[in-house]
């Protein structure tokens, strides 16, 4: 496609149009036309022109009190993407058991671009609050979610994601990659992951692989639950339980199985 005119050589249209798009994230989920300018490194003329193609495409809607935000048919044609139509799908009814059980936080992940990418999660009203939100992203070595897709990821992964240097979120998050790697192997042998205040002071989690008929680690079950008080071995067989059942129910329908979760960004 050809270039668009002074905004700078290389750039075609569709990639200004998708880093429109792309400047919106869960934390940046409304922006007013400098902010998408200022994200895409477009000029504030072509920015508004794109942003007003996009709403007049319901692709973006006109935020209340100015500003844009993503709008109802781009979430439409996001919702059929594998990975979010058909893993929530078929996990749903098990976190719901698991959270009628604990009425504790459950999420469901999937490795997405070197991070743990949230498609799902139930909270209740006196759950304990987490960084979790339905499409955010995570660190892998900080979660437990994280931490059990790691272990079931390729090797030559985990030395790349060890070896880009780990960030310390608490004083508890495990950063040594020789402790890492010890973890992960622990996670391989018995099925069950655990974080506590390595993400969030306050906050442990205990997560579980979803696994395709092949042994694959598909997607990540967790609950997170307060610190004080928790005993995590005993949140592990009900985690553990529903996961196990989850995988199942994936396995039974093959055609759903593949997820499209790539590592790469």
């Amino acid at each position: 496609m050809a270039n668009d005119n002074g905004d700078g050589p290389g750039r075609s249209v569709t990639s200004k149009v998708l880093a429109v798009l792309y400047a919106f994230s869960p934390d940046r989920y409304q922006l007013s036309l400098n902010e998408i300018a200022a994200q895409t490194k477009l000029p504030l003329s072509t920015s508004y022109r794109l942003a007003t193609e996009l709403v007049t495409g319901q692709a973006l809607e006109r935020a209340t009190g100015g500003g844009y935000q993503i709008g109802l048919r781009l979430w439409e044609v996001g919702a059929l993407a594998p990975s979010t139509a058909t893993l929530p799908e078929i996990a749903l009814p098990f976190m719901q058991d698991l959270y009628e059980a604990t009425h504790e936080n459950v999420q469901l992940a999937v490795l997405n671009g070197g991070e743990a990418l949230y498609l799902e999660k139930l909270r209740g009203r006196r759950s304990v609050p987490v960084k979790t939100r339905r499409a955010g992203r995570l660190p892998l070595h900080a979660t437990a979610v994280g931490k059990v897709l790691l272990a079931y990821a390729p090797k030559s992964f985990v030395e790349d994601v060890l070896g880009n240097g780990l960030q310390r979120y608490t004083p508890h998050t495990v950063v040594a990659p020789g402790h890492i790697r010890a973890a992960l192997a622990e996670v391989r042998r018995t099925g069950v992951a655990f974080t506590r205040d390595e993400l969030s002071m306050g906050v442990t989690s205990v997560a579980s692989p979803l696994l395709d008929a092949g042994g694959n680690a598909v997607a990540a079950m967790s609950i997170s639950v307060r610190s004080t008080g928790a005993d995590p071995q005993r949140l592990a067989p009900a985690v553990r339980t529903a996961a196990l059942c989850a995988s199942r129910a994936l396995r039974a329908r093959p055609a759903l199985a593949v997820t499209g979760t790539g590592r790469g960004a």
